[in-house]
């Protein structure tokens, strides 16, 4: 079983820059994949990027060139870099982690507001 923990949200204006975190409990190497999804309210809960165990990673369109995701494996960590934010990036943002044929496992989320 893993847990994942997200930190890092806030408020921030719009060009800004935050770090999410995701750490897992156990081991990462147990998840084939680690993704960040987001929900904005009163939308669909969206893919935002995901890392493989391999270190391949793969971005939405809307983030490509701005959000960068990344890995450390000693501290069991998934970062999310974002930068030069979006009022319309605004949305709770969750850790998943892939394990062999779904997500199967999800944090808690972590809630991400840009200003205008």
């Amino acid at each position: 079983q893993v847990q994942l923990v997200e930190s890092g949200g806030g408020l921030v204006q719009a060009g800004g820059s935050l770090r999410l975190s995701c750490v897992a409990s156990g081991t990462i190497f147990l998840l084939n994949r680690v993704g960040w999804y987001r929900q904005a309210a009163g939308k669909q809960r969206d893919l935002v990027a995901f890392i493989t165990r391999a270190g391949s990673t793969n971005y939405a369109d809307s983030v490509k060139g701005r959000f960068i995701i990344s890995r450390d494996n000693a501290k069991n960590t998934v970062y999310l870099q974002m930068n030069s934010l979006k009022p319309e990036d605004t949305a709770v943002y969750y850790c998943a982690g892939w394990k062999t044929s779904q997500w199967d496992y999800w944090g808690q989320g972590t809630q991400v507001t840009v200003s205008s």
